[in-house]
């Protein structure tokens, strides 16, 4: 007898920084979300589409969950709790190579309100954590699931690093997914718009190496993306214009760096994942704007697509 098909949503949440987007794009097996040492990278709700011979996993990359500062901050965690009362298995990232925290319990605590979705705890990070870390990890995350009443139908340690794991991952949460049809045409790896991934991949190559205060003030929008008229069909060329927005104009002078250095370097980085992703040559065409204090501000918000 053949095992029926299963699709459905899971949902990976934890706090800023615990591995979630990794272990989405090794669960896909292609990068569909960026990553970065900096908290608070993941902004939308991109979905990576994993295709099984006997089910569809769809995994939704939510922001991470924290206390808000700000506006942004607020919508972005309104975001999490939407999504986590919508999906079928939520699974919770706690990095090996970090002890459980008050942010960890505060997920928690968070998740416990959601009753009818299945949860899976998994221990992220292991290639940085020794086998006696893995091991007391795994006891007090049992042990957080015990004091806050949630029940976890699995613990899982991977590393999407390493690949450890990681199909165990994948075969444990399939197993938990309703029968049901296939839900996205084979080959599709994420429904996130073109544009979206475009402007999370500027914002990446943006992101890395700015000092702390600037990640959360960086927005990127692509304001036009389109075939350049008049070209050879065997030599096509994207015409990608965007803007980076930020909150002051000293925030303006780190991303364009001394005489613009940084900013060419950002473009450079941007357009080959770009070309990578989307496997046409790009050129790319960015601009720094000042938007003031928008993560605060309800009409900038709206405006930057928040």
């Amino acid at each position: 007898m053949t095992e029926p098909y299963r699709s459905g949503f899971v949902s990976f949440v934890g706090r800023p920084n615990a591995g979630k987007s990794t272990l989405t794009n090794a669960l896909v097996g292609q990068k569909v979300v960026i990553t970065s040492d900096k908290p608070q990278t993941t902004r939308t709700v991109v979905r990576g589409i994993v295709n099984r011979p006997d089910a569809q996993l769809i995994l939704v990359d939510t922001p991470g969950l924290h206390r808000p500062r700000t506006l942004l901050g607020e919508r972005l965690n309104d975001l999490v709790k939407t999504t986590l009362s919508e999906v079928d298995v939520v699974a919770v990232c706690f990095p090996a190579n970090e002890k459980i925290g008050p942010g960890d319990r505060f997920i928690v605590q968070e998740m416990a309100k959601v009753r009818r979705t299945l949860k899976v705890a998994v221990a992220t990070k292991t290639d940085l954590a020794t086998p006696e870390q893995i091991a007391q990890h795994l006891l007090d995350i049992a042990a957080l699931g015990d004091s806050t009443g949630t029940t976890w139908q699995e613990v899982v340690p991977v590393s999407a690093v390493s690949g450890s794991q990681v199909e165990l991952l994948a075969g444990l949460l399939t197993a938990m997914l309703p029968e049901g049809p296939q839900l996205y045409p084979d080959g599709d790896l994420t429904d996130a718009p073109e544009e979206i991934l475009v402007a999370e991949l500027i914002r990446e190559a943006a992101l890395d190496g700015v000092r702390d205060e600037l990640p959360h003030s960086i927005a990127v929008v692509v304001e036009e993306m389109g075939l350049r008229e008049d070209r050879p069909e065997d030599k096509p060329l994207l015409d990608i214009h965007a803007n980076l927005y930020v909150e002051r104009s000293s925030q303006k002078g780190i991303v364009i760096g001394h005489k613009g250095a940084r900013l060419r370097d950002v473009g450079s980085r941007a357009r080959q994942q770009i070309e990578a992703l989307l496997g046409t040559p790009v050129y790319l065409d960015l601009h720094v704007k000042i938007a003031k204090d928008w993560q605060r501000d309800p009409k900038q918000l709206r405006k930057l697509g928040f």
